[in-house]
């Protein structure tokens, strides 16, 4: 176990420790002002702003005179400029790519620097500030197993992408070659009441219950062979390729969560459809429609529609009891035909 820090209780991180980290991140000082950098990595100052501002930092005011580049930033700019020359990517998709792995990396790291300081605080019973301390003090004890999991995790899903748009294409080619969305089951589930009852709890409860929320739900999806598509707020949004296992996930998780002591009550929503992909997101309105029946169905209840309850019924049936759930109007929807999932238990 690495050492806690020193037994008066005085935080040990510097402001030279974090410039040690900084540094070795960076591979120097930041010496060059964006012309600078550009100029010496042999691209115009508009490319290396795009880029920069791409990655999600903030506009340089003076690019002449601010200092915020490094040598690493400068060996970037040259390897952009390469696969520009190269033919392989044009800036509009080069820029794309640098919007979706700069957003994933700055989530990626803020988690990882929580995850520490959780580690911290339970394990070296330090209180939040001295344990934000410890991790600026400690972080590059887990620099290279960070960078080894980060690479890892991403050859490993890679991987699993390569193997499902293999099986994409192949279901593509099935269908109309002007239709290019996906048959897919996409579910909702959020927290009841959550905004109410995270203004009257503290904060630790605050993180627990979010936690358990977020783990349940991972948990479950991953486990099932469906996938999370995003988080958003105090929802979680997932898909499946196969309906079956969309409403064996969305009951799982109300089912689970159901058990766990103070959390907060769920719903769900499941809908089969089509669905386009972009962005590492996914759009259409099977996704509009999951997502406003959520907002309608009742407290520890799964809801979906007419179409998908009677594909529920066909391909497992006797799984499932279907309750008439009423006829919601919908907002940008209209009028429709909610149905209740219930799970039987297994026999």
């Amino acid at each position: 176990m690495p050492d806690a820090p020193s037994t008066d209780g005085t935080p040990s991180a510097s402001r030279n420790t974090v410039q040690r980290h900084v540094d070795r991140l960076l591979g120097g000082r930041e010496i060059y002002t964006l012309a600078e950098a550009a100029q010496i990595a042999g691209i115009s100052t508009r490319l290396a702003r795009r880029i920069w501002l791409s990655m999600g930092f903030p506009t340089i005011e003076d690019e002449d005179n601010d200092r915020v580049f490094a040598d690493v930033d400068i060996e970037s700019l040259r390897q952009h400029r390469d696969i520009l020359e190269s033919g392989l990517l044009t800036e509009e998709s080069l820029t794309s790519l640098i919007r979706s792995e700069s957003h994933m990396a700055d989530r990626l790291v803020l988690w990882q620097h929580e995850a520490l300081v959780e580690y911290a605080e339970n394990e070296l019973k330090l209180d939040g500030i001295s344990a934000r301390f410890w991790i600026l003090d400690h972080f590059g004890d887990y620099e290279d197993f960070l960078r080894m999991q980060m690479n890892y995790a991403w050859r490993r899903h890679l991987a699993s992408l390569l193997r499902r748009s293999e099986a994409e294409v192949s279901e593509m080619q099935l269908s109309s070659a002007d239709d290019l969305q996906l048959q897919r089951a996409v579910g909702f589930v959020d927290m009841v009441a959550f905004t109410n009852r995270s203004n009257e709890i503290g904060s630790a409860e605050l993180i627990e219950l979010i936690e358990t929320f977020e783990y349940t739900c991972r948990d479950v999806i991953a486990s099932h062979g469906a996938r999370v598509v995003k988080t958003i707020g105090d929802a979680f949004l997932f898909i499946a390729d196969d309906v079956v296992v969309g409403a064996e996930v969305a009951s799982s998780i109300v089912e689970e969560l159901r058990q766990v002591p103070g959390m907060l009550p769920v719903r769900a929503s499941l809908v089969w459809g089509g669905v386009v992909s972009r962005f590492g997101d996914i759009f259409g309105p099977t996704v509009n429609l999951a997502s406003r029946l959520v907002d309608e169905a009742d407290t520890g209840s799964v809801l979906t529609d007419r179409n998908t309850a009677n594909l529920l019924r066909a391909v497992k049936p006797g799984r499932y009891t279907l309750v008439q759930a009423g006829s919601p109007d919908l907002q940008g929807i209209g009028r429709i035909e909610a149905v209740e999932l219930r799970r039987m238990p297994a026999q």
